[in-house]
């Protein structure tokens, strides 16, 4: 069956495990590509402009944004980020779906502008597991933990807004719901199995 390219946009809370599936699932699936943000910090050595980030100085940026150039960018530690909807636009026409990792504000922001992205949540099993994962990774202090679990929380309240959404708490069995909704929206449209789409 012909597969219809389509946006896939990732969300889920710091320690649901999004890479990682996203990982698995591209080594399956090679041609789902992945776009290539805009940004305004300055590049460091070995990167590459249109490679690694598109460089751009703040003006331009700002200027992008005016012109609607955007499907989402955010502000990060005083450099602005973005993807350029014309990345996503180019991937599509060559056939191919694409997916973004971004948070759940910036999941809604893509939707605005383009509305048939299909927006997935992953999910822990519970805020417990959830909490256990960050503690585990002995990365973040204490008050960098709650702030995550706290934003957590956050996310997972709007998870029902999204088109689907996939618990991450066995990987090899997440990694197959992921790959076959990527694969149900792209043959089939998705089904009503799957939320309100």
């Amino acid at each position: 069956m012909a597969r219809i390219p389509r946006l896939f946009v990732i969300s889920g809370p710091s320690g649901a495990g999004k890479g990682t599936l996203l990982s698995r699932v591209r080594e399956s699936r090679p041609d789902l590509g992945l776009t290539v943000s805009a940004t305004t910090r300055s590049p460091r050595p070995g990167d590459v402009d249109g490679v690694t980030y598109h460089f751009l100085d703040d003006s331009d940026f700002v200027a992008r944004v005016e012109r609607g150039e955007f499907l989402e960018w955010a502000d990060v530690h005083g450099h602005k980020y973005g993807t350029l909807r014309s990345e996503v636009d180019r991937r599509i026409a060559d056939g191919k779906s694409v997916i973004l990792e971004i948070d759940v504000q910036g999941a809604f922001n893509v939707r605005k502008v383009y509305p048939d992205a299909v927006l997935i949540f992953i999910e822990p099993p519970s805020m417990e597991v959830l909490e256990a994962r960050l503690r585990g990774r002995g990365t973040e202090d204490e008050a960098s933990i709650e702030l995550r679990l706290a934003n957590a929380r956050q996310e997972v309240a709007l998870a029902e807004k999204y088109d689907a959404r996939v618990v991450n708490d066995d990987l090899s069995q997440a990694t197959d719901e992921l790959a076959a909704l990527i694969d149900s929206y792209e043959t089939t449209g998705g089904n009503s199995n799957h939320g309100s789409y």
